[in-house]
């Protein structure tokens, strides 16, 4: 066998086995404990795509003040994400009080779906319904 041959195997196959790695990136979002419900609602919605996309996400609940006070507000609107983010993430990091800050990572709970093939899962479904037959059950029950 020729040594550059051989060379230039190995590049391919290095090559290829850095196309197969997925890079996971942390993303951060921040809440605060008097915060309100369609901020809330949004911010758990950007957190539910990141899961989606594969990232883990890193949740920050913000103190200031006299807030430190209460730390288990905190817990509740963390408590609150996670259940409204359903089995779409788990705990990776328990949630916990560091100075002014109460952190809490979450990593996604199964593998990145393709969004493409969600929407496409719907329309299909859609005509199975559509396709049940009604009236003749009633046709039935008048005769």
């Amino acid at each position: 066998m020729d040594y550059g041959k051989f060379r230039y195997e190995e590049a391919q196959k290095l090559k290829e086995s850095r196309k197969k790695t997925t890079h996971v990136t942390v993303k951060e979002v921040k809440f605060r404990p008097k915060i309100g419900k369609g901020d809330f609602d949004t911010k758990v919605r950007h957190m539910r795509d990141f899961l989606e996309d594969g990232h883990k996400v890193k949740v920050t609940l913000q103190f200031r003040g006299r807030e430190v006070a209460h730390p288990e507000l905190g817990a509740k609107i963390l408590d609150a994400a996670l259940e409204q983010l359903g089995s779409l993430a788990k705990v990776e990091t328990q949630a916990r009080l560091e100075g002014r800050n109460m952190t809490m990572v979450l990593s996604p709970d199964k593998k990145p779906a393709k969004k493409s093939s969600d929407k496409d899962e719907p329309q299909e479904s859609a005509p199975v319904v559509e396709n049940v037959v009604q009236p003749e059950e009633t046709s039935e029950v008048q005769e």
